[in-house]
């Protein structure tokens, strides 16, 4: 039986806990969890059973529950007459260890760069120790999107700038998609009707944004069905009709994933079945939202949760989809059908560069992939954020970057020896393209 005498400072608990001081009086304020007693002078005293509350809230966070969540799990366990900590064992003072750290600076911005800083030193503790304490603290959603979804984007923006590795981006991505998953999987049930699905298309492989979209919306009380990376349009239609979703929500980064999205999007259009859209290349090139069918989210995860919800209430007359003219339509069918004999034509007229064949080859592949999604999508100028990966190759091997200049003046007489006047705007594109590099 553990005793409910109180007994300890605050202090003792600390030290016992590994919990950081103002993370412990959050607690208390919030979700009054613990109840220490107070001194005549008014200082708290623990007993041995807040001690061992405080472990075991700080064990459902360890398995992925928020704070908000852990504390109403408990209280489901009062009301029902079981007690928690109903035959527990506690450790001996001083036999645990530390489950937060030190830092005191609990603002959402300063978690943030202890998150990110621990990131790049590779330390999964010290990333999880910041993440337990932020959700100790604030909600779920702002943690998710102050501190993940930005931290994220800032350490992705230190790659790009080379001052991070490929290695260091994919260890943060991996720590954030597991506690995404951990917080999905421990959302609440359903209370409200709508099934909404969300995804990626064929060629998106990036799910940190659907698949926090998806834990957001499960937090408003929506079924939703989260189908993950690189789903065919054809399983998309399937499962929207099987379930009977009220809204399908397509998630793309790039602009080849946009182009995919605008097939899955007309294939569950055409089966009557509601689209919505967002993602990274609909904001930088708003265009593009006109080649699609559906409802574009908006360009925050806050708005598209608000406007999912507008679209579930609401009806929304369909928009009337922008065509390619003419000319990009014959640049994109003599530039697909001729595209294996271009790239080989290009492979004879560029000088050997210092990157390796298979990077070459990459990039050759990339930019081909970029033109044909920028035809369907009725503008070349598309690409002029999408190449700037090349550039980025480039530095990596310490090139001039007017090697990129003549990658682009080769591309385009490749063009010309094989489709001539059809690739007109294709040659355009890279010639100019290929002035601003110089």
């Amino acid at each position: 039986m553990l005793s409910k005498t109180p007994a300890f400072n605050l202090k003792a608990v600390l030290r016992e806990t590994g919990l950081a001081a103002d993370t412990l009086r959050a607690w208390e304020r919030r979700y009054g969890l613990p109840t220490p007693q107070r001194t005549a002078g008014g200082h708290r005293l623990y007993s041995q059973y807040d001690i061992e509350t405080i472990k075991w809230l700080i064990g459902r966070q360890a398995e992925g529950l928020s704070i908000s969540r852990a504390v109403d799990f408990w209280n489901e366990h009062i009301a029902s007459g079981t007690d928690p900590l109903a035959g527990s064992n506690p450790l001996s003072f001083g036999s645990a260890q530390a489950v937060s750290p030190t830092h005191t600076d609990t603002t959402l911005d300063a978690i943030r760069v202890e998150w990110i800083a621990a990131c790049l030193n590779f330390s999964e503790t010290a990333a999880e120790q910041s993440l337990n304490k932020a959700f100790s603290i604030f909600p779920v959603e702002a943690v998710c999107l102050d501190v993940l979804q930005k931290g994220m984007a800032e350490i992705g923006a230190l790659w790009y700038e080379n001052r991070a590795s490929v290695q260091q981006e994919h260890f943060a991505s991996g720590l954030a998609m597991r506690r995404l998953d951990a917080l999905l999987s421990a959302s609440p049930v359903p209370t409200r009707p709508q099934t909404v699905l969300v995804g990626c298309p064929p060629g998106e492989w990036h799910t940190f944004t659907p698949l926090l979209i998806s834990l957001l919306l499960r937090r408003r009380g929506l079924n939703v069905i989260y189908l993950g990376a690189n789903v065919p349009a054809d399983r998309f239609a399937e499962t929207a009709l099987k379930v009977r979703a009220h809204l399908v929500v397509l998630v793309a980064q790039t602009l080849i994933s946009a182009a995919s999205l605008q097939h899955s999007a007309l294939s569950l259009s055409n089966q009557k079945v509601n689209v919505a859209f967002g993602g990274r290349i609909f904001s930088i090139r708003p265009a593009i939202v006109d080649h699609v069918p559906g409802h574009h989210l908006g360009k925050t995860l806050d708005s598209s949760v608000q406007e999912v919800g507008n679209l579930l209430r609401n009806k929304v007359a369909e928009k009337e989809l922008t065509i390619p003219s003419q000319e990009y339509t014959a640049a994109l069918i003599g530039f697909t059908s001729k595209r294996a004999h271009i790239e080989s034509r290009l492979k004879e007229l560029i000088q050997p560069l210092v990157v390796s064949p298979e990077s070459l080859n990459t990039a050759i592949h990339f930019l081909g992939d970029n033109i044909t999604a920028a035809l369907q999508l009725g503008n070349l100028e598309h690409l002029s954020e999408e190449v700037e990966w090349l550039k980025v190759l480039l530095q990596a091997y310490q090139y001039p970057k007017e090697e990129l200049s003549a990658f682009m003046e080769q591309y385009a007489r490749a063009v010309d020896d094989n489709i001539n006047g059809q690739g007109e705007p294709i040659k355009h594109w890279l010639r100019s393209y290929a002035s601003s590099q110089k």
